[in-house]
């Protein structure tokens, strides 16, 4: 089992500094603004929380890319209520055990588990990017990302879950290669 407490946590560290100002700011993901990625975080927390509880419904079967993520009004109380709920959710054995649903999709409870940590690490990394913070994740989480996303990334019929990957050279910090791995720039700043 994996411990997503930390990755949640640095996430909604990130809050306090997400101004109103910040919130039609570009960000790492092409298609978002820093409100649809709030907007999608708070869904994805929900969404892995349920698929970790084994409660199905529309939180799990709805597939994240129908449309752009609303952000709720509330959202500064909700959202790292729902990241704590989250990561609570995955400190059961039960929750890393069988079958769930995320997304529509079922998938092992292991898979699902890392799953939704690796969102948590990656879009966190988006939002600090986005809204010009410092960010740092553990090293348990990074390396669980990694294995996850390096074994596929540049094979021709898989081209990564966020995109195709970016080459990112081997001496660089472990954040960098997973960030790379993501498709994303590890360079990336607002107009960059």
């Amino acid at each position: 089992m994996l411990d997503l407490a930390p990755a949640a946590q640095r996430v909604a560290a990130l809050l306090d500094a997400v101004g109103d100002d910040l919130l039609d700011a570009p960000t790492p993901c092409p298609d978002y603004a820093v409100r649809h990625l709030l907007g999608h975080l708070s869904g994805l927390a929900l969404a892995f929380r349920d698929a970790a509880r084994k409660d199905f419904g529309p939180t799990t079967d709805t597939d994240p890319g129908e449309s752009l993520p609303e952000l709720e009004e509330d959202w500064r109380t909700v959202l790292p209520r729902r990241l704590g709920d989250l990561a609570a959710a995955w400190r059961t054995p039960e929750a890393w055990e069988g079958t769930t649903r995320a997304g529509g999709v079922t998938l092992p409870g292991e898979v699902a588990g890392l799953v939704a940590l690796n969102e948590v690490l990656i879009h966190g990394w988006d939002l600090a990017r986005a809204t010009g913070q410092e960010y740092t994740a553990d090293e348990a989480s990074l390396q669980a990302s990694y294995a996850m996303l390096a074994p596929t990334a540049f094979s021709a019929q898989d081209r990564g879950p966020f995109g195709p990957p970016v080459p990112v050279p081997d001496g660089a910090p472990l954040l960098d290669r997973v960030i790379g791995l993501s498709g994303r720039r590890p360079d990336w700043r607002p107009g960059k």
